[in-house]
């Protein structure tokens, strides 16, 4: 992997945990982190209640190339919902469900819920 590969997922990791953290001081469990599955991986999925709600996190380090939440079009919430039944049916788990997208710009997180 290329520096700047590693440079870029280690920013990614770095919003994800930002992210994870906000979540749990809102009473959210975090019950995965980078869950990969052939094909597919979600950012973060967490449970409050019985809501399950599956988070993507998008981390920029400026706001100069877009919004992350412009990452998020139809091909890729229709991947996130694909992948998002992969856990559901590994886990056995079920309840309401909700899909998240979260920015993070630095010292900015903006998280917009049931975006999709």
């Amino acid at each position: 992997m290329a520096t700047s590969d590693k440079s870029r997922v280690a920013l990614g990791q770095w919003g994800e945990r930002r992210v994870a953290r906000h979540y749990e001081s809102a009473g959210y469990v975090v019950v995965d982190l980078n869950w990969r599955v052939r094909g597919g991986e979600l950012d973060l999925v967490m449970t409050r209640g019985d809501e399950i709600v599956f988070c993507e996190v998008k981390t920029r380090s400026s706001g100069r190339f877009g919004s992350g939440f412009e990452a998020v079009d139809e091909r890729k919430q229709r991947f996130l919902r694909r992948t998002a039944m992969s856990w559901l049916d590994v886990h056995g788990r079920r309840g309401r469900l909700r899909f998240d997208v979260a920015t993070v710009t630095g010292p900015r997180i903006e998280i917009i819920e049931a975006a999709f």
